[in-house]
């Protein structure tokens, strides 16, 4: 143990003390001891005995244990909780009722027959809430079963489980590990407790949070110095607030007698805090004591319990339930009236005599009381004509739902190889609303970028580096036949700026091949060098060291030295390599990681730092390397305010160099007058850069007398050494002194790499209606970048800016920041509808604070008045409060189906809050997966889901639940016609398991077949024809027209079957020996043209069969013969009046087939007329597809083929397609500006002038 613990203290000497290095709010000194008697008071209750975890098994100190459940249900609770839910139905509740009266005698079938279906549906719907709850209980388990190592005493530490965790436990965090609670952070590996942490699960952000230890815990860094370790914390009581923490620490030393004086009171900051769900990154180690667990911790409290979402179409199918209900209401209304009127006494006594109702006990025929016989012959119809309402719709639903899910889940299109994740449906309840999305709210980083960074271009002495051809370029170049070129020309005409390197055309119309394979060559040269990750920079002029051979090569050594300087980053591969290996980087932010590999493969190779020096590996002007040292003086770091960061370095020369960067504006005011010299080219070039959608950011340095760094150093040594709040303001103010009348070197351009196939998805989802906000607690020129990189922004856009003024900012006063916020949005607002410029493409940026005003009461409708006129809106550092407020004003304004994604905890109330909420799983973050209705790996996959999913399922149940509506109205209205034709006598066309089956087993796998293989298109047609997605958002499959239409087809189809049957089999004998049909005849006729048409009517519906279908729809229609012959089979105990009715009655009957074969044919004219006339006059979009490529046989290239999917298109502002259009038309207008210049040139010439003859002259 003794050599361990040397070895250990040995490394830790060379480890660097950050807090020498940092200026500003991460290493401030301590505060002042908070006012220790607002502990003990309310909200401020909690007491947590560090080291000693035992305390806290018995009240008053007894707190939540540390497992978290996000199950719905429990094994006491899931039973009657699961029937609330059942029953909150209105169809289920009623058939709950009928249940119940069937035990009685007014019931006209078995008690069983009535059960059994209610019984079936509920159970499975049981089933399916049990199973889905299960595996949010599986996921629980393997959240709450991870291990983290616990401090059991006596310095020794053993791997626990997560959920055995108690408040007060010390434990170790590893690198690369999740906290398991919430804890307060009391040492780390490096000496001075500094530890990095990655909070990406609560706020989508990969740059590393900083947290550094109390002073007085530093010394606690080895397992074996906890066994004497005691502390009480004293701090706020749980709640949901992620940014702060009060607390004291109360902690001393342990004395001879090992007594622990506790009178030493710390204060407790939020950057001694650890939160759980958060990542250990860049240190080895940590320990901490945990203070919150479970349901107590931070993210837990900010998490909401998933809402209850129903669909629109389910909604809607209620609405359709209540008029179905009001049918059966108005027909068991007119039996029971029907009823009264044929049993009154006067009518009994004249005509019915022979029946003996009189004498009868039964009270549903009782003349003598018609209004109580009329009363329950009411109940009776109610439970008799019950079959109007579709008991089997839910549960059918709810397989279909089911099914679809599992086809989505398993579509191989939809898995992502590189993370091994593919998309999964968490619920199958939403599998319909995919097909009418017309919002999406997106968050940005983790979820449109991938969260790293490429070096792309840069800007030295005024010449651009890594290329000018864009893609929008290149596409438009190859549909118009062109060739963009660089040339060292501006297509204006405008030589003044020396070097800048504008696009030009040159028309290439004979070799338009050529021109389009030397675009690609172009692309070639653009790709990653060597798979180097972070690097994506391809120009010779630079690469190989062939940078050395410019005109000006000290300015170029100095670009790269603030690549290699200008940071925080550590190399955490071995430092004794050879000088050829690359090395690997670790950094706060990910660009700081990008400009070191940047530097690297430049020649400038950033190796190794102690606490104050730096060692970079240089190419020498002759092509050799050298290694260098540098001594860090001075680092002053970058924040919101600054816009940038520098160090002060002295050389190896004695000389001594600030090296800056940071935004344009920023630096490009802090030049110098001798510093300008390649202002106006590298403006340019970033503008060129910004319209590709990189973030820039300028290189600019200054050399320093040693005086005068003396002087200033004095200065700023005073300023850190102030305690209070005016520290920081007093540091920048310093800071300004040194970091003016800089030397511009030029400026750097990089990815923030979005995912694969972004743009591309956001092209797709534009043309097929959708629009698309972004919704990004980033600064304003981070989001703005993303928007051009993903085509939501175009440079020919009117971009609406609205922000608070710096004055009214100045003044904090809610008056005029309202009235300065209202003024920009009407300004706005007018010229959104004005007739010159109505039709223009229009977007709208929006900052935080602007947002805030924005969205108050009495300003949120204007605000969104001018939002949804605007082709795309990208909000800027937008709180998880405002994104979730966000959703809910614009579902509530705009009234239409939103869709929120997001990757991250601050993005759970978004997702919750919207109609459909989908989250990122790519990356380590499973809040926003856990609180979704749907996960998927990458962004890209919105565009099948959404496209070809959502089109398919909105369709199949929309189809489904018209098919429905329609059989059973034909099924339960042939009982109330021959209700009438039997002048209300009570008697039933069908057997009671006649009634069971018809639902149960003969209709119900043909429409599940439909609501899970349906297709009007394929998945490819789908993507090439996206206007199809549109039938969704304007719901033309599920609007009231159909439903109407389809219960029109239902009332007149039973119509037509009720009447043929019986005037048809009536009049004349049915069989061979005169006999005429019985009520068993007429019955099992009735209910086999019933079967048949049905059957027969879902295959008319079906565009894409399979063989399931084939086997479902034809395999029912001859399950009901067989079930015919076996019933009947049965002893008349069983099955009654239908005895062999099959083989001895109706079978042999040629009247018996002759009669299905009409009817049925009767039947499905009407509706086989419709779609003939429909599809011949007024065919809908997937008609037309469907015969240009089943009837015509129109290949994929032909003209017409390429000309619906050209005019399928939704004319759109935004995507990739768009920013191309406009992209064309700017290159044609520059292309004729540049026609006309060089006409005018030549005409207006000296030479022309002088070849020019007068005609005068030439006469004879």
């Amino acid at each position: 143990m003794p050599a361990n613990v040397e070895r250990k203290k040995k490394k830790s000497k060379g480890r660097v003390k950050w807090s020498n290095l940092y200026t500003f709010s991460c290493f401030r000194p301590p505060a002042p001891a908070s006012n220790r008697l607002d502990f003990g008071q309310p909200g401020f209750t909690r007491v947590v005995f560090c080291n000693d975890s035992g305390k806290h098994k018995t009240k008053p100190y007894k707190y939540s244990g540390n497992d978290v459940t996000t199950t719905k249900y429990n094994v006491i609770t899931f039973l009657p909780k699961s029937l609330f839910e059942q029953f909150r139905r209105v169809a289920n509740l009623y058939f709950l009722l009928v249940a119940v009266l069937s035990v009685t005698s007014l019931a006209p079938f078995s008690p069983l027959s009535l059960i059994a279906p209610l019984v079936f549906v509920v159970g499975i719907s049981m089933l399916k809430e049990g199973v889905e709850d299960w595996h949010r209980f599986i996921q629980d388990m393997e959240v709450n079963s991870r291990k983290v190592n616990v401090h059991i005493g006596g310095g020794v530490f053993v791997d626990r489980q997560w959920k055995m965790l108690r408040v007060g436990d010390v434990v170790k965090v590893n690198k690369n590990e999740y906290f398991p609670s919430d804890l307060l952070l009391l040492s780390s590996s490096y000496e001075d407790g500094v530890c990095y942490v990655e909070t990406m699960n609560l706020d989508g952000e990969t740059n590393l949070k900083i947290k550094r230890c109390l002073e007085c815990t530093l010394g606690f860094d080895e397992e074996i110095k906890f066994s004497k370790f005691k502390a009480v914390v004293r701090c706020e009581d749980p709640n949901s607030s992620l940014y702060t923490f009060v607390a004291n620490l109360e902690f001393g030393d342990v004395d001879d007698s090992n007594d622990l004086d506790l009178n030493s009171s710390y204060p407790v900051s939020p950057s001694q805090f650890l939160l759980r769900d958060s990542k250990l990154q860049n240190t080895d180690y940590v320990y901490g004591v945990v203070i919150f667990t479970g349901r107590d911790t931070k993210v837990v409290r900010n998490s909401m319990k998933s809402p209850s979402k129903r669909s629109r179409v389910e909604r809607k199918m209620d609405h359709v339930i209540y008029v179905l209900f009001f049918m059966l209401l108005l027909i068991s209304l007119i039996a029971s009236v029907g009823s009264v009127m044929y049993t009154d006494r006067d009518q009994t006594d004249k005509e019915w005599w022979y029946l003996r109702l009189m004498d009868d006990r039964d009270a549903s025929f009782d003349p003598g009381n018609p209004l109580v016989s009329g009363f329950l012959q009411f109940l009776r119809a109610l439970i008799l004509y019950g079959y109007l309402i579709p008991i089997s719709l839910y549960v059918s639903i709810e397989v279909v739902k089911f099914l679809q899910a599992m086809l989505i889940n398993n579509d191989q299109d939809l898995f992502d190889e590189v993370s091994g994740k593919s998309v999964e449906a968490r619920t199958s309840n939403l599998n319909e609303e995919l097909g009418q999305v017309e919002m999406v709210l997106t968050d940005k980083t983790g979820t449109l970028t991938c969260n790293q960074m490429e070096f792309r271009k840069c800007s030295i002495e005024g010449v651009s580096y890594g290329g000018d051809v864009n893609e929008i370029v290149r596409a438009a170049s190859q549909r118009m036949n062109i060739d963009i070129q660089s040339y060292r020309f501006n297509l204006d005409g405008d030589d003044s700026t020396p070097r800048d390197s504008m696009e030009t055309v040159e028309i290439s119309s004979d070799h338009v091949n050529e021109s389009k394979n030397s675009i690609l060559d172009g692309e070639h040269d653009m790709k990653n060098l060597g798979g180097i990750k972070g690097f994506n920079f391809g120009d010779k002029r630079l690469m190989n060291k062939m940078w050395i051979h410019g005109s000006n090569v000290w300015d170029m050594m100095m670009f790269f030295r603030v690549m290699a300087l200008c940071h925080t980053g550590i190399p955490v591969e071995n430092e004794g390599q050879s000088g050829n290996h690359r090395l690997k980087y670790e950094a706060e932010s990910p660009e700081e990681v990008t400009f070191l590999i940047a530097a690297q493969e430049f020649g400038f190779q950033f190796c190794r730092r102690t606490q104050s020096l730096l060692f970079v590996k240089e190419i020498d002007p002759s092509g050799l390397e050298v290694e260098r040292e540098y001594k860090l003086l001075n680092l002053l770091e970058f924040s919101s305010s600054r816009k940038r960061m520098s160090v002060i370095v002295r050389d190896e020369f004695g000389q001594i160099f600030l090296l800056c960067k940071g935004a344009d504006n920023t630096i490009f005011d802090r030049l110098g007058d001798g510093g300008r010299a390649y202002q106006h080219a590298t403006t340019m070039h970033l503008a060129n850069y910004a319209e590709d959608g990189l973030r820039t950011m300028v290189f600019a340095y200054k050399k320093i007398k040693d005086s005068e760094y003396e002087e200033w150093s004095s200065s700023f040594s005073k300023a850190k050494a102030i305690i209070g709040p005016g520290r920081e303001e007093l540091l920048e103010n310093v800071s300004e002194i040194i970091e003016k009348d800089l030397v511009l070197l030029g400026a750097v351009a990089v990815d923030d790499k979005l995912q694969d196939g972004v743009a591309e998805c956001i092209d797709k989802l534009a043309q097929a209606g959708l629009k698309i906000w972004l919704l990004t607690g980033d600064k304003k020129e981070t989001a703005v970048n993303i928007g051009f990189a993903c085509s939501l922004l175009r440079h020919d856009m009117h971009l609406f800016n609205l922000s608070l003024s710096r004055e009214v900012e100045s003044k904090n006063e809610l008056k005029a920041m309202k009235d300065d916020i209202l003024n920009q949005i009407e300004a706005s607002y007018r010229a959104t509808i004005n007739e010159k410029t109505k039709d223009d493409p229009f977007a709208l940026v929006v900052d935080g604070k602007a947002l805030e005003i924005a969205l108050r009461n009495d300003t949120r409708d204007e605000f969104l008045q001018l939002a949804v006129n605007c082709a795309s809106v990208i909000c800027c550092r937008v709180s998880p409060k405002q994104k979730a407020l966000i959703t809910r004003l614009v579902k509530k304004y705009t009234g239409k189906m939103t869709l929120a994604i997001g990757d991250g905890a601050n993005d759970v109330g978004m997702i919750q809050e919207a109609d459909i909420g989908i989250g990122i799983s790519g990356m380590e973050g499973m809040q926003a997966v856990m609180a979704s209705d749907f996960s998927m790996p990458q962004f890209r996959f919105l565009e099948r889901l959404l496209i070809v999913h959502g089109h398919w399922c909105y369709k199949r149940i929309s189809k489904m639940i018209l098919y429905f509506v329609y059989k059973n109205i034909v099924f339960g209205l042939t009982l109330f016609y021959y209700e009438l034709y039997s002048r209300f006598s009570g008697d039933v066309l069908y057997d009671g398991w006649y009634m069971v089956m018809f639902n149960l087993f003969l209709t119900s796998l043909p429409v599940i077949s439909l609501g899970v293989l349906e297709q009007d298109v394929s998945s490819d047609i789908c993507l090439q024809f996206p206007a199809l997605y549109q039938q969704g958002q304007k719901g033309i499959f599920f609007s009231w027209k159909r439903i109407i239409g389809w219960m029109g087809n239902g009332v007149l189809t039973s119509l037509v079957i009720s009447i043929l049957n019986v005037y048809i089999l009536s009049p004349s004998a049915f069989r061979k020996g005169g006999q005429v049909v019985d009520i068993a005849h007429l019955g099992v006729t009735t209910y086999t043209t019933i079967v048949w048409t049905v059957n027969c009517q879902i295959a008319l519906i079906i565009t894409h069969f399979t063989w399931i279908q084939h086997i479902f729809i034809w395999g029912s229609i001859f399950s009901w013969y067989l079930f015919l012959l076996f019933y009947g089979a049965l002893p008349p105990a069983y099955s009654n009046r239908e005895y062999k009715l099959l083989v001895e009655a109706v079978g042999p009957a040629p009247m018996y087939w002759m009669v299905v074969l009409l009817v049925v044919v009767i039947s499905l004219l009407p509706y086989f007329i419709y779609m003939v006339i429909q599809r011949s006059f007024y065919p809908m979009d997937d008609h037309v597809i469907q015969e240009m490529k089943y009837g015509r046989k129109v290949v994929v290239d032909d003209e017409t083929w390429l000309r619906e999917k050209q005019s399928s298109r939704k004319a759109t502002h935004i995507g990739f397609s768009a920013r191309v259009d406009a992209k064309i038309l700017y290159l044609k207008d520059q292309l004729h500006k540049k026609r006309m210049f060089i006409i005018k040139s030549i005409t207006n010439s000296p030479i022309r002038r002088s070849i020019s003859v007068n005609p005068l002259e030439n006469r004879d």
